[in-house]
């Protein structure tokens, strides 16, 4: 599941790309059909470090094996770290994504201070957090889903989080919605409780999900692209380093 648009991160060979709180890899794995990408992945979580170089090295067979990613595509490094205090020098990297993290931070302006650090001027930078509508629905119907150990501590206004990357020296060029199929599935979890992953509509509404995922079909990607401008759950920023 895609948020970031890799067609706006202007990434060329030799580029250098972070992905600062990678999970599962999602955004990372895309730069490897690239080419020459260097590209990094951190995240404060083990398993999510080790889920997301192994998934890695399995690209990296298949293309040796004649598969379907870039021949010539560049290095890569996965490590464990803190968004806080980022283990490269000033500068060193060309684009950062930061992809539904800022939510789970309590101090968004020191992360988005040490993220600028690394960023080299003129980098660009691609944030996504959820969008606040979809994201009231949700804190509204479970006292589960906002008091997660780890989850969201607060919800972004569009503009606010505008403005705060502007105030970090930022000029953000676009933005869009995503994601428009999954509110309601978070709704329906809220609704009959977070874990509550064998009730049956949430079982079929995951079922589609995986469907749309694996298989692109028309259906589910023209309803997504209906549906992002007025239930996207995600926001998404690209913005150049000033």
């Amino acid at each position: 599941m895609l948020t970031i648009d890799v067609e706006r991160l202007g990434l060329e060979p030799g580029s250098r790309v972070l992905d600062l709180g990678c999970g599962d890899g999602r955004h990372i794995r895309l730069t490897r059909r690239l080419p020459q990408i260097a590209a990094v992945g951190l995240d404060l979580g083990v398993e999510e470090v080790e889920h997301t170089a192994k998934s890695l090295h399995e690209l990296d067979a298949i293309s040796d094996a004649g598969g379907g990613s870039v021949d010539d595509a560049g290095p890569w490094m996965v490590v464990r770290g803190d968004g806080y205090h980022l283990p490269f020098r000033d500068g060193h990297f060309d684009c950062v994504i930061i992809s539904e993290v800022l939510e789970h931070l309590h101090d968004d302006d020191a992360a988005l201070d040490e993220l600028s650090r690394v960023l080299r001027s003129g980098g660009i930078l691609a944030a996504s957090v959820p969008r606040e509508g979809p994201e009231a629905v949700c804190w509204a119907l479970s006292r589960e889903y906002r008091n997660t150990p780890g989850g969201h501590v607060r919800i972004y206004r569009r503009n606010a989080l505008r403005r705060k990357l502007t105030s970090h020296g930022y000029n953000v060029f676009a933005s869009h919605f995503a994601h428009g199929l999954h509110s309601p599935y978070w709704w329906l979890k809220c609704l009959v409780g977070t874990e509550r992953n064998d009730f049956p509509l949430v079982k079929i509404y995951h079922e589609l999900l995986v469907w749309d995922l694996m298989k692109q079909p028309w259906l589910t990607r023209t309803a997504e692209k209906l549906l992002n401008p007025f239930i996207g759950k995600s926001v998404v920023f690209y913005a150049t380093k000033g």
